[in-house]
């Protein structure tokens, strides 16, 4: 676009339409300035006014009898009992690292630390969700290397540890990396909840922390909420700079300072900066600010209201102090090395104004950039290639002979997909603080909470393929297994935050993705009974055109009371190995294959469907896993996902106590001719994803009282083996599929990353 062309459009360069400027013109009764175009840019940018999924979010349950705040405050907050409750939040920084990896991570951790130490709550607990291209892609060993080197730099250096994630690769996400980042916090008894509310008229209104620069800037409107049209190189100037050792302080300072009544109100300056945290905690409040940008401590020269109002510099706060305390909030901050300056009041009528130099340089009604911002129910439509991949068949997919089995699953462990995730969680200190009770590489991280009898069960998950062949099913699913794997340790499923990472909202099929993922997690979580209380949505991850799949990604939190959590691996030699929940579903065509991780290594193009679930049975199978934990009747616990039970029963192993490193199963069935005869395919039994399913052991006295719960609940219950030391040995039909030294295959398991990345 030539510059006179551009001059005569200013709105573009902020990122709205014709029609929003209107709007804007039709609110203020006349043009906006320079400055307040910027602030509606970011405002209303799809970062962070959810224009285009507002109409859709309503669909999520948000209510239950442990929900203490839902989405709309900094963070969630579910109640723990005993005056104990627990803050969750979780962010995408997908563009910011796609341009800049190393900051673009380590600022989404700042972030989302920030947005739970706002709230009042310390920090115990990181969780992340990676996805990438092909790892052969050199681009992909550059940006993995600086995504996780990004993430465990800051939290390890702020002293929070990374608990728990997934990473996943695709050649859907080469150009377009996926950065989810969940953050948990505990708020202690006697401690109130600190809102994001600028309460008050008169109270003074302090910027606290770092110095404002020019990093970020257009952070929210620019880089967030448009689709890359060039090179994400060229965009490096708008992602932000982390300092975690200033984090550090803001967060001790913030949290003293919430333990007085001297605070009012506390909001994290993250996306759109000062504009963004004035006008959300006015408006929450139903009050008005005034911000001179005079006393905005800045780190560099010559920088204009423009600037400074839409900063997206790090490791900042807005406060809201009672009148009358200033000193005392001073004080607070400068016996952690911070400067607190007072840059405004809080006033009554309604407006955001902005002074500079003696001059008004904005005057903004605050509704109108917040509750104002224009929502839309864009044109949504069914992708068309759902019909097309649910034409492809299983019987198209030549079955491999059993000969060959053994060879598949030696592939799968010594895949980066499929192999041990330790060469990213052993650069993360996951035992900082000393309250890990289980770390990295389980089904869900457990942490406890000091003082008391009660731990938390964390995990994060999300299924990009399951996503591309039928969103609706990937959203249900994917809250399913969030909650089969806090299940699994034995702790009951309190609540849920959700990362949606899609592209452009603006072509119809992906809004039509959108909506059926949420039609899928809404149905998911009415029937387990797990209320959402915040979430992250993520449009336009797309660079020229192509799209990432749609990406629903779920962090849960769990509870667990009183006793000691499961562990996945094997733990006592001559324990039995229980298959909890149905071996094959005769009403799913695709028999769990597809978009299975063994397809993928396979080479196959995705087709069919995603596994089929039964909400009422997964309801009751994780009821019953829960249930025998919590008699003492289970050695060991670990759900089925992907990889399916070939891959599952090696982790059991591998994951397995000194001397319970092995297991000898034999699979239903007379013999393999039968199997056969029934339709049902060896590969499937062994990789299909069918979900609602768990691997327990027990020793043989509790199988009685196992089978009588199960018989309670409806859930099948099978015997398929034994714990032996040593020796991984399955057999099917009669017929060895393979028999091998756990500690020659843990090996290839635990060294999969290195080979892929010599």
């Amino acid at each position: 676009m030539k510059g006179t062309e551009r001059l005569a459009r200013p709105w573009e360069a902020v990122g709205l339409t014709g029609e929003e400027y209107g709007r804007i013109v039709e609110i203020l009764g006349r043009e906006p300035n320079r400055v307040e175009l910027g602030m509606f840019g970011v405002m209303w940018s799809e970062h962070c006014s959810y224009k285009s999924s507002r109409v859709y979010l309503r669909l999520l349950p948000t209510a239950g009898e442990r929900v203490l705040l839902g989405p709309g405050e900094n963070a969630g907050l579910l109640d723990l009992g005993g005056g104990y409750a627990c803050a969750v939040r979780i962010e995408s920084h997908n563009h910011p690292s796609a341009i800049e990896p190393y900051q673009g991570a380590a600022t989404g951790v700042g972030g989302i630390l920030r947005d739970v130490f706002a709230l009042g709550a310390r920090p115990v607990a990181l969780l992340n969700s990676l996805w990438f291209g092909p790892l052969e892609e050199a681009r992909t060993r550059y940006l993995l290397d600086g995504v996780v080197r990004g993430i465990a730099d800051y939290g390890n250096s702020v002293g929070v540890p990374t608990v728990g994630g997934e990473v996943h690769f695709g050649p859907g996400y080469d150009a377009n990396p996926l950065v989810n980042v969940m953050c948990v916090g505990v708020l202690e008894p006697g401690r109130r909840p600190v809102r994001g509310r600028a309460e008050g008229p008169g109270n003074p209104v302090f910027l606290v922390g770092n110095k404002t620069g020019r990093d970020g800037i257009h952070g929210a409107s620019l880089l967030a909420s448009q689709e890359f049209s060039s090179s994400p190189e060229e965009m490096r100037p708008a992602v932000q700079v982390g300092d975690p050792f200033v984090e550090k302080l803001l967060l001790e300072a913030c949290l003293e300072l919430s333990a007085t009544d001297a605070l009012v109100g506390m909001n994290d300056l993250g996306a759109a900066g000062i504009t963004s945290a004035a006008a959300e905690t006015a408006s929450r409040a139903g009050t008005g600010m005034e911000i001179v940008l005079d006393r905005v401590p800045l780190r560099e020269e010559g920088m204009d209201p423009y600037e400074i109002l839409l900063s997206e510099s790090q490791e900042r706060m807005l406060v809201i102090a009672r009148a009358g305390r200033e000193e005392e909030v001073r004080r607070i901050f400068a016996r952690w090395g911070l400067e607190a300056r007072e840059i405004g009041r809080v006033t009554e009528d309604g407006l955001l104004r902005v002074f500079f130099r003696g001059e008004r340089v904005a005057e903004v009604p605050v509704e109108a950039l917040t509750r104002g911002s224009p929502a839309y129910e864009r044109p949504a439509r069914r992708p068309e290639r759902l019909d097309k991949l649910r034409g492809w068949r299983l019987d198209s997919l030549p079955e491999p002979d059993p000969e060959e089995m053994e060879g598949i699953l030696r592939r799968l462990i010594s895949s980066p997909s499929g192999g041990s995730r330790s060469w990213v969680y052993t650069q993360y200190d996951y035992m900082v603080r000393t309250s890990t009770v289980l770390g990295p590489g389980g089904d869900a991280a457990v942490i406890r909470i000091r003082g008391t009898n009660k731990m938390l069960a964390l995990s994060v998950d999300g299924n990009g393929r399951y996503g591309y062949l039928d969103p609706r099913a990937a959203g249900a699913l994917v809250v399913a297994e969030g909650a089969r794997n806090v299940s699994a340790v034995g702790a009951e499923p309190i609540g849920m935050v959700d990362g949606l990472n899609f592209a452009s909202p603006e072509r119809p099929e992906v809004m039509g993705e959108f909506r059926l993922c949420l039609e899928g997690m809404e149905e998911a979580c009415r029937v387990l009974g797990i209320p959402v209380v915040g979430g992250n949505v993520s449009f336009y991850n797309e660079t020229l055109g192509r799209g990432i799949p749609p990406t629903p990604v779920v962090g849960m939190v769990g509870l667990l009371e009183g006793r000691r959590p499961l562990g996945a691996g094997f733990r006592h030699p001559g324990d039995l190995v229980v298959l909890l929940g149905p071996f094959f579903d005769p009403r799913d065509p695709w028999q769990g294959l597809g978009g299975s991780l063994y397809l993928a290594l396979r080479g196959v193009e995705p087709g069919g469907a995603p596994p089929r679930l039964d909400l009422h049975g997964e309801r009751a199978v994780q009821g019953t896993v829960r249930e025998a934990a919590a008699r003492g009747l289970l050695s060991s616990a670990h759900d089925l996902s992907e990889g399916g039970l070939g891959l599952a029963l090696a982790e059991c192993c591998f994951l397995g106590a000194r001397g319970a490193e092995g297991c000898e199963v034999e699979i239903p069935g007379e013999d393999l001719s039968l199997l056969a005869s029934d339709r049902i395919r060896l590969d499937a039994l062994l990789f299909g994803e069918a979900p609602s399913r768990f691997l327990v052991s027990l020793p043989p006295e509790r199988l009685p009282l196992l089978e009588r719960l199960c018989g309670e609940r409806g859930v099948p219950c099978t015997v398929i083996g034994r714990v032996v030391p040593g020796v991984f040995r399955v057999v099917a039909g009669g017929k060895l599929l393979w028999e091998a030294e756990v500690a020659g295959w843990r090996s290839l398991w635990e060294g999969a990353w290195a080979k892929a990345l010599e």
